[in-house]
């Protein structure tokens, strides 16, 4: 078994100081709203260029990890891209319209509005339809995944979303003229894959002239806790900027987690389980469960604003996604760390 070097502090007690970042956020954004409120109105189709910084913080050290030379040999296991694809594509958005509909059509019918209840669903199901583009790199590094495979799981899904994000979501939700915020799905993959790509490629090249794989590895080594940093400070974003919605609707915010939170963790338990028994290694099983376990909020977000609008239940839906997701996906990364000794490596 390769051997796996030890969790440094900051990923050891990663979910205290996510806890801390949380509490901050709340107390920051309701001391401090107009602050916030600035901060989000930098942005561009519905993406924040402060959090798009601070995303390219955290995956620009897994990109440079990134072996550029061995892409090509990830097709020789393709076991891993399958579950990826299978999940994301064929069982993740319609497990998320049936829970949906379980938990506001039977088991909190009594408590919501039928229109709120299908704003809900109508939010659960975006959320569903958009896997993660950026957040996986995070997530990968944590588990020591394969950056290559990683790469190439995160680039096909966000080739297939261009494709089939409109119809499914289309579908799901009964209408037929869905409309896609494109400008923020093309800026999201450019902001979140293409430009650290790029910036990794390049950084790799130099390091590998100057000093080959030991001075590529000393670099990685030294530039890990600014991924770390730029978790938590987003964390303290997203939380600031849903400070009031958290005062003032505690109570809804609970009843959609819930779903949520069923829905994630059966996700990773399919993906996971499946690669279990396919003997995937667990640097390629791991990525491959949690990218389809994680969201692209953004992209969630922006459609539910374009069609049904800033307050509607839809858009809240999608924003509870965005406070669920660190917490869980972080509490599977643990999952996964604590299990790998059951799977076969690379």
């Amino acid at each position: 078994m390769k051997k796996v070097a030890p969790l440094g502090v900051f990923e050891r007690y990663l979910s205290l100081w996510v806890a801390l970042c949380i509490v901050a956020g709340v107390k920051l954004g309701l001391a401090f709203p107009q602050v916030f409120g600035f901060i989000s109105r930098l942005q561009y189709a519905n993406v924040n260029f402060v959090v798009a910084v601070l995303i390219w913080v955290m995956i620009y050290p897994m990109m440079v990890n990134v072996d550029f030379a061995s892409l090509h040999q990830v097709g020789r296991k393709p076991k891993g891209l399958c579950i990826t694809l299978v999940v994301n594509w064929l069982i993740k958005p319609f497990t998320m319209v049936l829970l949906g509909l379980l938990f506001f059509r039977v088991i909190f019918a009594g408590w919501v509005s039928p229109q709120a209840a299908q704003e809900y669903i109508a939010g659960m199901i975006l959320l569903g339809a958009a896997p993660c583009t950026a957040m996986v790199f995070v997530w990968s590094q944590l588990v020591r995944g394969d950056a290559n495979y990683t790469l190439v799981q995160v680039s096909i899904n966000d080739l297939i979303m261009v494709f089939l994000f409109a119809p499914i979501v289309s579908f799901l939700l009964g209408v037929t003229d869905i409309q896609v915020p494109w400008e923020t799905l093309l800026l999201s993959v450019i902001l979140y894959v293409l430009i650290p790509l790029v910036a990794g490629y390049w950084t790799r090249k130099w390091l590998d002239a100057i000093g080959h794989e030991i001075a590529i590895a000393k670099f990685c080594e030294q530039i890990k806790p600014y991924s770390i940093v730029g978790l938590l400070a987003t964390v303290v974003l997203l939380f600031g900027f849903q400070a009031q919605t958290i005062l003032q609707q505690p109570a809804v915010i609970a009843l959609i987690a819930l779903p949520l939170l069923v829905q994630s963790y059966g996700i990773f338990a399919i993906a996971y389980a499946w690669a279990y028994v396919w003997r995937v290694p667990f640097e390629v099983a791991a990525p491959a469960a949690l990218i389809g376990t994680s969201n692209f909020f953004e992209l969630a977000v922006a459609v539910a604003i374009s069609l049904f609008g800033l307050e509607s239940g839809a858009a809240l839906a999608t924003v509870v996604g965005v406070l669920v997701e660190v917490p869980v996906m972080l509490s599977l990364v643990a999952l996964a760390n604590r299990t790998r000794q059951y799977f076969a490596h690379t």
